[in-house]
């Protein structure tokens, strides 16, 4: 079969709305698979890892392909739980359109509304699923309002429901050419475009083909969205959710002349340890046994880069192809430093730039219950790390290591891998904020050897650093004022890599960031100085610097919003004003109030659990992690912790 083009689509939803089953579904009625799997009895194509069969849900990013008529369609299947949401917004950076999959009888939820933001800001077209018709408490009208209230107030309906809420529930896909429906999608497009409202008010009427044109482009670009109902269990409404997947979300392949760019967006390890990345290719075409520019950026903000050799390209939907191309994925293996996040491509090419995370809040330190298996214990979350950088692994003081999670599940998964896959059983120190400190002002601090004796502290080494803040979001750089070539070669990395590792952990235990640190002065002293002797020396000359400049303590932060009836905004301001929130805004509604604002992250918990009993189990909740704020600014300074 001649192939027209490649779509990358994501699955997105809620936990528990259907993802899964419906990416199964897909499969099946496009023959991938004879048999369908089932998420309860952990035998789906996508759920492939033990931990995520043994609990139903998705953990990590996967692909699968399938082709509906002449359009290859790569299915990624993203994890539900908010506490994986990066792992989501990796997947979104890779995608050309979205299925954002909604259940009939739970509706519109936090993380659907999480997502739809997400998609939107990344400008990701989306199509809306509505699973579960078949099930006892299905919606279509109401839940339709919903939509239109918390999602988008721009959609059309593609399919009617009959039976809704029973077992013969079935999905009966809408005629393009009824009358009935192309007045309604008319008067859409209308709201949306105002060279389409002129063409419908000055004439020519548009033709059916103008028409669909037209609902395409405002699909592509994000104005418009169709709503599908069926059931992923039944099969109802798939074939209509397939033929609109492949009429209305478009390809986006890039230059495959150009050079070549791309992401790594999630990464495996086979039995024997070795690594296969999934690589998602912007432009180019990249071939088995090419050298390639890897670059990557650290949570830390810390830029780096290295060159390696592609041994293996393994092109989804296409086992006989020997090259990807661009607008496609594959699983490559190759160069050992390979981590998720990575990108391909030259310094300042389009798609070089690190993609934004929302980073985790909370930090932890993790330990053997078995003292021996410590070094075995540290190795295998740096593993980890590489398939989730954030979760940002690095030894701590006392011989353990420290993580930073998003939540309690992320760290029972975490648990439940090492011992899995690992024989470790592991122990979890409860979670604190992750804190950062930030430079106030400039600092220097300078340590100099004597003609014949070692520096103060018995190296062979001179240094003198100076630390300057820099704006909030650059992370750390490391520059120098001395003259090259004024030390070896070795000394300087040891210099440069000591500061990094350094500002990490910090003076207090608390990362240092958004701050440059030069070196101001350097000396050695030929056969006496060793490598060991910088390493050893820029740690104090670096916390002596930093006190100079003075630090203050940054605390993780929320923004969210929460949707309140009316007569219960007075107790609920109340509640979230004695948490530390700074309220934004608050809008009226037809039904209630929107609060706007941010929280504390160390107090989001106790927000979510005190919102229904305030507002009778209606209030509605979302937040995300939005960036940090002073420890000792806003209201929660006058709240005891």
């Amino acid at each position: 079969m001649h192939i027209r083009h490649t779509l990358n689509i994501g699955i997105l939803a809620h936990v528990d709305a259907g993802k899964t089953s419906l990416t199964e579904r897909l499969l099946f009625d496009t023959g991938v698979i004879d048999v369908l799997g089932a998420v309860d009895a952990g035998n789906t194509r996508t759920d492939t890892g033990a931990i995520e069969r043994q609990r139903g849900i998705t953990v990590r990013s996967s692909v699968v392909s399938c082709t509906a008529d002449d359009v290859q369609v790569n299915l990624v299947d993203t994890p539900g739980h908010s506490d994986f949401i990066a792992e989501v917004d990796r997947a979104l950076a890779v995608l050309d359109g979205a299925i954002l999959v909604l259940s009939a009888v739970e509706g519109v939820q936090a993380q659907t509304r999480r997502l739809m933001r997400a998609l939107r800001e990344m400008r990701v077209p989306v199509v809306l699923f509505v699973n579960k018709i078949d099930r006892r408490g299905a919606r279509r009208d109401e839940l339709l309002d919903d939509i239109r209230r918390w999602l988008t107030p721009h959609l059309i309906p593609m399919t009617e429901v009959c039976d809704l809420g029973t077992r013969s529930a079935r999905a009966l896909a809408v005629s393009p050419a009824a009358p009935e429906f192309t007045a309604r999608l008319s008067e859409l497009l209308a709201d949306t475009d105002d060279a389409w409202l002129d063409r419908l008010v000055d004439g020519p009427d548009p033709t059916a083909a103008e028409l669909w044109t037209a609902f395409a482009d405002s699909v592509d670009a994000g104005r418009t969205h169709p709503v599908y109902f069926g059931s992923a269990i039944s099969g109802q409404g798939i074939d209509a959710l397939i033929d609109g997947m492949t009429a209305l979300l478009r390809p986006h392949p890039g230059d495959e002349t150009a050079d070549p760019e791309g992401i790594v967006f999630a990464l495996e390890r086979g039995p024997s340890g070795a690594k296969t990345a999934y690589l998602r290719l912007f432009a180019g075409t990249v071939i088995p046994r090419q050298q390639v520019i890897m670059r990557r950026r650290d949570p830390d903000g810390t830029e780096s880069s290295y060159t390696g050799r592609i041994t293996a390209v393994e092109v989804i939907g296409e086992p006989a192809a020997d090259r990807l191309r661009a607008g496609g994925i594959a699983r490559i293996s190759g160069p050992a430093e390979l981590r998720v996040g990575d990108r391909l491509g030259a310094e300042g090419s389009e798609n070089s730039a690190a993609q934004h995370f929302p980073a985790p809040t909370f930090r932890t330190v993790v330990s053997s219950a078995d003292p021996s298996a410590a070094a075995r214990l540290h190795l295998a979350l740096r593993q980890l790390s590489e398939q989730d950088p954030f979760i940002h692994a690095t030894a701590a003081p006392g011989g353990g290591t420290a993580l930073l999670l998003y939540g309690e599940i992320q760290q029972e998964i975490i648990a439940a891998t090492l011992a899995q896959e690992f024989g470790i059983a592991a122990i979890f120190e409860p979670f604190r904020p992750a804190y950062v400190e930030r430079p106030r002002d400039s600092g220097e601090s300078c340590e100099e050897m004597g003609r014949r004796a070692p520096s103060p502290g018995g190296w062979w080494a001179t240094i003198g650093l100076r630390v300057e803040p820099a704006p909030i979001g650059s992370g750390t750089a490391f520059r120098y004022e001395t003259e090259l070539g004024a030390l070896p070669h070795a000394f300087h990395c040891a210099i440069e890599e000591t500061v990094h590792a350094t500002l990490r952990t910090g003076p207090h235990g608390r990362p240092v960031t958004d701050c440059v640190v030069t070196l101001t002065r350097s000396g050695f002293v030929g056969p006496l100085s060793t490598a060991g002797d910088f390493r050893a020396l820029t740690p104090v000359v670096l916390a002596r610097a930093l006190d100079a400049a003075g630090t203050e303590i940054y605390e993780p932060c929320h923004a969210f919003e929460a949707e309140v009836p009316a007569d219960t905004i007075a107790p609920v301001l109340s509640c979230l004003t004695e948490l530390g929130a700074e309220i934004e805004d608050t809008v009226p509604g037809a039904t209630g109030w929107q609060l706007i604002g941010t929280l504390p992250a160390r107090r989001v918990r106790s927000a979510e659990q005190r919102l229904p009993g305030l507002t009778r189990g209606e209030g509605m909740w979302w937040s995300r992690p939005s960036g940090d704020r002073p420890l000792g600014a806003g209201p929660e300074s006058r709240t005891r912790w």
